[in-house]
């Protein structure tokens, strides 16, 4: 089992996939990440945007049945597939379907600079591949079917965290 966190600003003991936007990194599914810090950080800048307390999902994921019984695609860097993923989902193409589960880097704050320019056609792969470099990923993990939160993600609690 792998301990793993959503940031929030409300308690989620049975997420849904269908809710989120489809058109974000890894499309539309739940979000969660094995770094507890990264996860913090979304929930307080959530809570400071939306006037609410910020508050950490904590479940435990079973990574292992994942592996063997469901149709995953993980990211090991910010290369140029994660880059090419990104740009399709972002675009629209829906590049996620036919997945399960999608694990890598995050275009987060870093890095989305890169990543927009990039679509934008301001800025080759070479050059954004090049800046991406010099970043180490931070982790993002979506999980794009139901039955699969179901049966392998765990609530474990919700923590209430510090405003900032």
């Amino acid at each position: 089992m792998l301990t793993v966190y959503h940031g929030a600003t409300c308690e989620i003991k049975q997420p849904l996939c269908s809710v989120g936007r489809p058109n974000l990194d890894f499309g539309q599914g739940f979000y969660v990440t094995d770094l507890r810090e990264q996860a913090v950080s979304w929930a307080q800048r959530q809570g400071v945007s939306r006037g609410s307390t910020p508050l950490l999902n904590v479940y435990e994921l079973d990574v292992d049945h994942i592996r063997t019984a469901y149709r995953r695609l993980c990211f090991e860097a910010y290369d140029e597939a994660w880059l090419n993923f990104i740009a399709n989902n972002r675009r629209g193409a829906e590049a996620w379907r036919g997945y399960d589960f999608i694990e890598g880097g995050v275009a987060d704050d870093r890095v989305v600079d890169t990543v927009n320019l990039y679509l934008l056609g301001l800025m080759t792969a070479d050059v954004a591949l090049e800046r991406l470099a010099q970043h180490v990923p931070n982790n993002q993990i979506c999980l794009l079917n139901q039955g699969l939160v179901s049966e392998c993600l765990h609530y474990v609690n919700t923590e209430l965290l510090n405003t900032i």
